[in-house]
């Protein structure tokens, strides 16, 4: 159930926020295993084929997946002898990449083995679960982090709703659970105007990225792409740094649009959820990019792939190594493809690159690059290594397609860097290429609103609903711009969402939804 469509706004949230406030008025268990029934209603939604009938095979992996972990954390943490505890915990994390594994890479390395071997004869092809990823991940730092030593205490009640609380449970943010179960008290069940004000401001904010930013960037970037894809013509560079831009903003607005959703949705039932995205394209460099761009997931391989391979503590070259070991795996969990790795590949280099350099200018004792020159490479950077993260795309939609989705990288590649001499723009008049005037205009307005505009947080200022980390200061300065909850910022919600109304037609499914 997607949260740009009418089923969602209209039926299935003002449903399940009747219901969690008028139970939570008897008592705040019946609210919240309210809300846990609603999540698993919400995920049981989804079918992989809509001309198949409904089965629940997803939705009991799903349960049977938070039952696994809870009595695996539960056994960790009821044990004082460390090798038993090492081997529950190696147990239980390897139990869940096997089945990350098996869901999402085993068809592709098939793919590759039988192409390399001609074995396995016959490939199997399993469904991906929704969300497997994101549940998957939430639950290896639960089981880590009861292994160093977490005390939970939690009823299975409060670790279900934890995993599958249906505003993050499909694309995160990635939340840690006791960021998360902490919060569930009797007082979040108490109805509070508030958190319906500017829930439903962030979550019409973030529906304004989805579906009028980011739709509107799918219908320039995806054209571009599949005639890139078909070879029948060399790009042209206008329509290559098109196409690429393009996806770049795409790819912002409909996940951070997403994430806002997430967190808008959460806090109008009075839960908070942490930030995930902090104006990324503005970074000035890629280390600070990494601080701003799906910041759950960079905190998630920092605490649980970075440091335990050693970090920065071991030198230069250890250093260097454990970065780009931690890239790759973090292209590979996007997918199974060689594009995929190749995006992880470059960001390990960037940040490899970047690290050098700060070691080299307080050396040598050189100023810091200008911020706009530093803000325009670090952009630069960042579009070159998004042009094989969305040829990707081709290889999963095609069982492991590499070649088509490398050639498709290529052909951008050559047309950005090396023009050749051709015209800047070929329009097809087939309708392969859209005029360029077509592609143009939601560009601009996409690195208006992503340079020039201030971001949610921003625009709520200390109201922002978010879950605030212990670096982060509590009060911002108050500008004319800030939202307050007065009519006419209700005026100014209402306009919001009659847009989004009036464009959600036009609505696809959320990018990372495939991951």
């Amino acid at each position: 159930m997607l949260f740009s469509t009418y089923t969602f706004l209209v039926f299935f949230l003002p449903l399940v926020l009747l219901g969690y406030y008028g139970l939570g008025r008897f008592h705040w268990r019946l609210a919240t295993g309210w809300l846990t029934l609603s999540s698993l209603g919400f995920y049981a939604w989804w079918k992989p084929d809509p001309n198949q009938p409904w089965s629940p095979l997803f939705l009991l992996l799903v349960i049977g997946s938070c039952a696994a972990n809870y009595l695996c954390g539960n056994a960790i943490a009821g044990s004082t002898r460390p090798a038993i505890r090492r081997g529950l915990v190696t147990a239980g994390v390897t139990a869940n990449l096997t089945l990350l594994a098996y869901y999402k890479y085993l068809g592709i390395f098939a793919v590759w083995t039988h192409a390399a071997t001609g074995w396995p004869a016959s490939i199997p092809h399993p469904v991906m679960p929704l969300a497997v990823s994101f549940f998957t991940f939430l639950q290896i730092a639960f089981l880590v982090d009861v292994f160093r030593g977490d005390r939970t205490g939690y009823n299975f009640a409060d670790y279900l709703l934890f995993v599958t609380f249906f505003p993050h449970l499909i694309a995160g943010p990635l939340v840690h659970h006791r960021e998360l179960i902490g919060q569930f008290r009797p007082r979040v069940t108490r109805f509070n105007p508030r958190f319906l004000a500017v829930g439903l401001t962030v979550l019409g904010i973030g529906l304004f990225k989805k579906v009028v930013l980011a739709d509107n960037l799918a219908e320039v970037a995806t054209p571009i792409f599949q005639f890139a894809s078909q070879g029948i013509r060399p790009l042209a560079p206008g329509e290559a740094w098109a196409g690429a831009l393009a996806y770049t903003f795409q790819i912002y607005f409909d996940f951070s649009g997403y994430s806002d959703m997430a967190i808008g949705a959460s806090y109008m039932f009075g839960l908070r959820l942490p930030l995930n995205f902090n104006s990324p394209y503005k970074s000035v460099s890629i280390i600070d990019f990494w601080r701003r761009w799906h910041m759950t997931l960079s905190r998630f391989l920092r605490d649980y792939l970075y440091i335990p391979l050693g970090g920065n503590r071991r030198g230069p070259i250890r250093r260097y190594s454990n970065l780009m070991v931690t890239m790759l795996l973090g292209g590979l969990w996007h997918g199974a493809g060689i594009t995929f790795v190749v995006w992880g590949a470059l960001h390990g280099i960037y940040l490899c690159v970047n690290n050098a350099w700060i070691g080299v200018r307080k050396r040598f004792g050189w100023r810091p690059i200008p911020r706009p020159a530093a803000v325009a490479v670090t952009f630069l950077a960042v579009v070159f290594a998004w042009v094989p993260f969305r040829a990707g795309n081709f290889e999963l939609a095609s069982s492991g397609n590499a070649r088509l989705a490398w050639n498709t990288t290529s052909r951008f590649y050559q047309a950005m860097v090396v023009p050749g001499g051709g015209p800047v723009w070929t329009h097809i008049a087939d309708g392969h290429i859209m005029k360029a005037k077509r592609a143009v205009r939601p560009l601009v307005y996409a690195i208006l609103v992503a340079f020039l505009f201030p971001n949610t947080q921003e625009v709520l200022g200390r109201l922002s609903p978010h879950f605030r980390t212990g670096r982060e200061p509590r009060r911002r300065r108050h500008r004319w711009w800030s939202w307050r909850p007065v009519p006419l910022a209700a005026v100014g919600v209402f306009l919001l969402l009659v847009v989004v109304t009036l464009e959600m037609d036009r609505g696809g499914e959320f990018i990372y939804f495939q991951f």
